[in-house]
């Protein structure tokens, strides 16, 4: 890829590899936007209100690291990929299988597990940022506890 600009302090190959890591992050958080307003949609049955309530600021809060992963890329001379396609092109997490109108208890589940391997990735991603750029590394981290206390209010309905 060729960069527009290095900023201070990294060079072109770390730049280039932070860059990489952030492209996932974004194709990610897109994701889940779309996932979290499927879910929000096709939820039924018991809690359906509160459910579909508290899905809405999810997906805006999703959108919102979307955009500044997204900035953070183009901060740091890239060009961030944000079509559809590219969605799938940089996914490597499972699918969400979930489909059509369903018990608010079984989008709970399947969101649940995609939170799980939601936080997972951005966990590693810090992991290999934090030798990288920290600044990024911050970002990322931010975003993990925004999405782990989104998961703590899904979990909240499914206590026995």
């Amino acid at each position: 890829m060729a960069l527009s600009f290095i900023i201070p302090g990294l060079d072109e190959a770390t730049s280039e590899k932070v860059i990489g890591i952030l492209q996932e992050r974004l194709s990610q958080e897109q994701e889940a936007a779309l996932v979290l307003k499927h879910a929000h949609w096709n939820v039924a049955g018991p809690n359906f209100i509160a459910v579909h309530e508290m899905l809405d600021p999810q997906v805006d809060e999703v959108l919102a690291m979307a955009d500044e992963t997204a900035e953070r890329i183009a901060a740091l001379g890239g060009s961030p990929s944000g079509r559809p396609d590219d969605i799938v092109r940089f996914s490597t997490w499972p699918k969400f299988e979930l489909e059509g109108r369903q018990n608010t208890l079984e989008y709970l589940r399947a969101l649940d597990a995609y939170y799980d391997s939601f936080i997972k990735d951005d966990r590693e991603a810090i992991k290999e940022l934090d030798d990288l750029d920290v600044i990024s590394s911050n970002i990322v981290q931010d975003h993990v506890l925004k999405l782990e206390q989104f998961q703590w209010f899904m979990r909240s309905f499914l206590t026995d």
